[in-house]
């Protein structure tokens, strides 16, 4: 009877630790395959350097060098790895020097809603990946294609967003404005913060 109590309470806790380590940018369902390699000369027309902005050239830049970097919960540099929202976070501030929240709900709240058909290089991309919209956050590439910190296990990627598993779950996008974004994270309510 001990030993039934103990298995019991053993996978309780199990549960509970689980669940809490669920996190913002975790996707409830597993993940797709990642895009092979992507350069930025593979991106796409819409994506050609000459059509770029300053500022989006130096996102995709930053963002792209970041390849490879480990998935951690709350992570927000490359020694410690990145979320998604400290991913993009940290890309936002070294390229464009826009201060972002560090939550993907906070940063959906800035910049200018854009529709699918218009998204340009430098974009940001959200996803409901926790039954929750705006729970995931990327950066757009071009072609259908955005790189990202995915979940617990990963490492920063580019995905398809015509896959299936994206697709099913895009939230909307957002352009920043570099001039009407410095935002510090004091100053947005709390509840977005903590996300």
């Amino acid at each position: 009877m001990l030993k039934t109590t103990t298995k019991i309470q053993t996978r309780y806790l199990l549960c509970i630790a689980l669940a809490l380590s669920s996190v913002s940018c975790a996707a409830v369902e597993p993940m797709p395959t990642p895009v092979e390699s992507t350069s930025a000369e593979q991106i796409s027309s819409d994506a050609n350097p000459e059509n770029w902005s300053g500022r989006a050239r130096e996102v995709l830049v930053n963002a792209l060098s970041l390849t490879g970097i480990k998935y951690t919960r709350g992570g927000n540099t490359p020694e410690t790895g990145f979320d998604c929202s400290g991913f993009v976070r940290y890309v936002f501030k070294q390229a464009a020097s826009l201060t972002l929240p560090h939550s993907a709900l906070a940063i959906s709240q800035l910049g200018k809603t854009i529709p699918k058909s218009e998204l340009q290089p430098g974009d940001l991309v959200f996803f409901n990946t926790l039954k929750n919209t705006f729970s995931h956050v990327g950066i757009y590439l071009g072609n259908n294609r955005f790189i990202h910190s995915p979940s617990a296990g990963g490492k920063v990627r580019v995905e398809n967003m015509q896959e299936g598993y994206w697709a099913s779950r895009f939230s909307g996008a957002q352009r920043m404005d570099s001039q009407k974004n410095v935002v510090r994270e004091s100053v947005l309510p709390q509840q977005l913060i903590s996300q």
